[in-house]
Order: C-alpha cells, then sequence, then structure tokens
C-alpha cells in the first residue's frame, strides 16, 4: 500500500502559477510511474502529466508548455508546476502512482480553482 498526500492547491488568478506536491509512503525508486490527474465539476477524470522511474515525462496537449512535472527520489515527492494558469485548469487534482505489477494509488485530492 503506497500512501500519496497532496499539497499546494488553493485559488490563483488567471495568468498566475501553482505548485503541487505529492509526498509518497515509500520510496519512489520502487514506483513504476507517478503523475497528476484532473477532475473538473461535471467531467471525467482525466490526465494531466507524468513521470516514469527513468524520469521520462509526459502531458496532456492543453498544459503542454505550461505545466512541468518533476521529482525528488530524497524526498519521495514529485511536482507540478503550473504556470500560466486558465479558469479551464479549474478541478480537484490527484496523484497517482503505478507500481511495477500495475497497482495503482490514488491521493485524496487538491484542489484548484483559477478566477478568471
Amino acid at each position: 500500500q503506497v500512501l500519496l498526500v497532496e499539497s499546494g492547491g488553493g485559488l490563483v488568478q488567471a495568468g498566475g502559477s501553482l505548485r503541487l506536491s505529492c509526498a509518497a509512503s515509500e520510496s519512489i525508486l520502487r514506483i513504476n510511474s507517478m503523475g497528476w490527474y484532473r477532475q473538473a465539476p461535471g467531467k471525467q477524470r482525466e490526465s494531466v502529466a507524468s513521470i516514469t522511474r527513468s524520469g521520462n515525462t509526459n502531458y496532456r496537449d492543453s498544459v503542454k508548455g505550461r505545466f512541468t512535472v518533476s521529482r525528488d527520489n530524497d524526498k519521495n515527492t514529485i511536482f507540478l508546476q503550473m504556470d500560466s494558469l486558465k479558469p479551464e485548469d479549474t478541478a480537484v487534482y490527484y496523484c497517482i502512482a503505478a507500481n511495477v505489477l500495475g497497482q495503482i494509488y490514488w491521493g485524496q485530492g487538491t484542489q484548484v480553482t483559477v478566477s478568471s
């Protein structure tokens, strides 16, 4: 069981920045990949960004060039730096981890609200 705790959400004006953190309860070097999903009211949960154990990253098209996912192995933490935020980025952001067995773990979510 991997516990994931997100932090860093909040209210920001359009064009502003936020940095989300996701702390894992065990070494992320033992986790195959980690990433971020989001879910806006009335919409399905969607993938935002991911980072593998080797450091390869992937982003959904709508956040490319604005969001950056990174990891700190010493702190067992991944981050999502979100710049040039737009109202359509408003959602609950969830951290996700997948181990080598394909087991998936979710954090509790953190609210991001971007005002216009």
